[in-house]
């Protein structure tokens, strides 16, 4: 099983959280982790290397979806089978690598999201109420406009398939945090599987937390891509974001 999973950690000063995040993961499932980072005014590249962690250096800081572009595509060099996205800020559990990728490695899904809405609730966690409302609204839109019934849509934990990664043109995202859900969009475009598995979060001073503002920001930018996905899917506004790459390779 160790040479089907990479992780990769999109990583912006995260000096203070990364070896507790290193030291949890569940090294014996994992062939290599890839941590990107994304100009970084702290000690973050200096503890990644000690840690003996294949790093990837930015020049500056490009943005959270800039930063997973880099992230997957330096995963699909290697002959991984699943690629897990772990934030290095120890917001989520890194133990819990194993539920998250059990789905894709039987066979079961495509993409696996990691919950905070299932099990225990997200505000006895710590997610402030609005974010948690905002979240339940969004995941509510989503769900009609993707006909499916997942439980959250706005998680930093993931796990994807070779198969889904190779597929999505996720080089034509957002370099910003709207990049997870185009990615979904996507995946949902090129008829992925998704599952769910429950997951619990951290909410402390060092765990990336955006501020109401970037929140608000951030849920306006989801109605234009269910918007957008909407255009594509009936054919008014058709956009190459959701094709399926495999498709295009099989056409040529």
């Amino acid at each position: 099983m160790t040479d089907q999973v990479v992780v990769v950690m999109p990583a912006y000063n995260a000096a203070r959280t990364l070896e507790t995040t290193y030291q949890d993961l569940p090294h014996e499932l994992i062939r290599e982790i890839i941590l990107v980072d994304d100009g970084s005014q702290d000690g973050t590249i200096e503890i990644a290397r000690r840690l003996g962690l294949t790093v990837f250096v930015h020049d500056r800081n490009y943005g959270y979806g800039a930063n997973q572009k880099t992230c997957y595509l330096e995963a699909l060099k290697t002959p991984a089978r699943v690629i897990v996205m772990v934030h290095p800020d120890y917001q989520y559990d890194p133990k819990l690598l194993p539920q998250i990728i059990q789905p894709i490695l039987e066979g079961r899904a495509d993409i696996v999201l990691g919950s905070r809405m299932i099990g225990v609730s997200a505000l006895r966690q710590g997610m402030p109420w609005w974010k948690y409302s905002s979240n339940r609204a969004l995941t509510a839109a989503e769900n009609v406009v993707f006909k499916l019934r997942l439980s959250e849509y706005h998680t930093g934990y993931r796990a994807y398939s070779r198969d889904l990664l190779e597929s999505v043109n996720f080089q034509a995202n957002s370099d910003g945090f709207i990049f997870d859900q185009e990615l979904i969009a996507q995946a949902v475009a090129c008829r992925m599987r998704f599952a769910e598995v429950p997951c619990s979060a951290r909410y402390f001073p060092e765990a990336s937390t955006a501020s109401f503002a970037d929140s608000l920001e951030y849920g306006i930018q989801i109605l234009v891509l269910l918007v957008r996905y909407l255009l594509d899917r009936t054919n008014i506004l058709p956009s190459p974001m959701f094709a399926s790459l495999k498709s295009r390779y099989r056409q040529a």
